[in-house]
């Protein structure tokens, strides 16, 4: 783990008394990162790859940090150990970088916890990186009645390095069509046999055709090197009498995030989940909800298989065709409730959670959850960023508040 420390340093202090003077912390840094250091005007010459943050080891550096304002790292980080009056410039540097619109961070006060603080800003770092560059798919348009969760593309891209490419559904219409059920019989049969239950009287001619389905759109997604895509899934229904609830679990047990009914922010914060934490996520709909006890019922039909315990075939709930995904998830387990929204993905909500048991309800998607939050569930009732929420299972609520505050996102509660 390379970290770059810019050294803003007042040519009234004489240098090596100013290094030497900063020894027990940089030296005990050194142990644990490689650290390279740069002149404020040697800034141009790093790359935006390079995790870079700035040390201010005096005071009277306040003006030097302004006249360099543009090229440094965003979100500026400015480490100051105290000594040589460098916690006084940072306070004053860090005012007037917010002043600019900028957010800033202090990494001040024990070794320990500046080392520890780097590694989590080293990691959302990477991620970030790694988000610039991703290709979202979106299949088909937006469903009709998310009329809250538009995504503007040129935003997006400039805030996230992330473009979204429209495709035409009838690619994977027609994709579909020239597939046969012979070809997708074998991989079908595995997912039949796998199977802990079949209801609504699913048939493996049923599951074969969702299956041809998965194979159509993998083909686009190949074709069109995507990293994530979204697909307009009840116009899909109306076009070849299957469902995409198969195709987009298997999707996503494959490493392609795949998100329902084109839902452009859904399906960016699956992408910066996947990202962030290394796992798979689950979009679902709130479906109801309990201000006594703080809890919750999430409900879609689809999951990918990965995330589920068991997992039985069934019809898709509001059509009665196809296949879709009733998965049973680990029970009484820890989990995170999280959405970026906004037409520029600039807001978020996120919160922890319990996933207390699967729930049978038979007026939901197949798939459903019940939650128990550990802060208030008004949220959803006062100030929601949409209907759909991501569930992902583990504890990562401070990961990613942390990663979208880093980047000027605005918390939602």
């Amino acid at each position: 783990m390379t970290v770059n420390f810019i050294f803003f340093a007042s040519s009234m202090h004489d240098q090596e008394t100013v290094r030497a003077a900063h020894e027990s912390l940089l030296s005990q840094l050194e142990s644990e990162f490689t650290i390279r250091y740069v002149a404020p005007q040697d800034i141009g010459s790093l790359s935006p790859e390079d995790y870079s943050v700035l040390f201010i080891a005096t005071g009277g550096t306040e003006n030097i940090v302004a006249q360099y304002f543009e090229q440094l790292p965003h979100p500026p980080v400015l480490v100051a150990d105290g000594l040589h009056n460098s916690l006084a410039a940072a306070l004053e540097i860090s005012t007037w970088i917010r002043q600019q619109g900028v957010n800033s961070e202090i990494l001040h006060g024990k070794t320990s916890y500046i080392s520890q603080r780097l590694q989590l800003l080293y990691r959302l770092h990477q991620a970030q990186q790694s988000l610039s560059g991703r290709r979202i798919g979106v299949i088909g348009a937006p469903s009709s009645w998310l009329i809250a969760s538009n995504v503007d593309y040129l935003l997006a891209k400039t805030r996230w390095g992330i473009s979204y490419i429209d495709i035409p559904l009838e690619e994977v219409s027609r994709r579909y069509m020239t597939i046969t059920n012979d070809e997708v019989r074998e991989r079908s049969e595995d997912l039949f046999r796998r199977t802990q239950g079949i209801v609504e009287d699913r048939t493996l001619e049923d599951v074969c055709q969702a299956m041809r389905m998965y194979r159509a759109i993998r083909q686009v997604c190949d074709e069109n090197q995507l990293d994530a895509l979204t697909v307009s899934c009840f116009k899909l229904i109306e076009m070849t009498g299957t469902t995409g609830c198969l195709a987009l679990s298997l999707l996503n047990d494959e490493g392609i995030i795949a998100g329902c009914e084109g839902d452009l922010q859904s399906v960016f914060t699956m992408l910066v989940v996947k990202t962030l934490t290394g796992k798979d996520s689950f979009m679902a709909n709130p479906s109801a909800i309990d201000q006594a006890t703080n809890e919750m019922t999430l409900a879609h039909c689809t999951v990918g298989l990965r995330q589920t315990q068991q997992f039985i075939l069934r019809s898709h709930f509001e059509s009665g065709k196809g296949i879709g995904i009733q998965g049973l998830l680990p029970e009484n387990v820890p989990v995170t409730l999280v959405k970026c929204g906004g037409v520029a993905l600039d807001e978020y909500f996120v919160a922890d959670a319990t996933l207390l048991e699967n729930t049978n309800h038979f007026n939901l998607c197949r798939t459903q959850v019940r939650v128990k939050m550990q802060q208030p569930v008004d949220y959803f009732l006062n100030n929601p960023l949409g209907n759909h929420h991501i569930l992902v299972q583990g504890e990562y609520g401070t990961l990613l508040n942390t990663f979208f505050h880093a980047n000027a996102c605005k918390r939602i509660k």
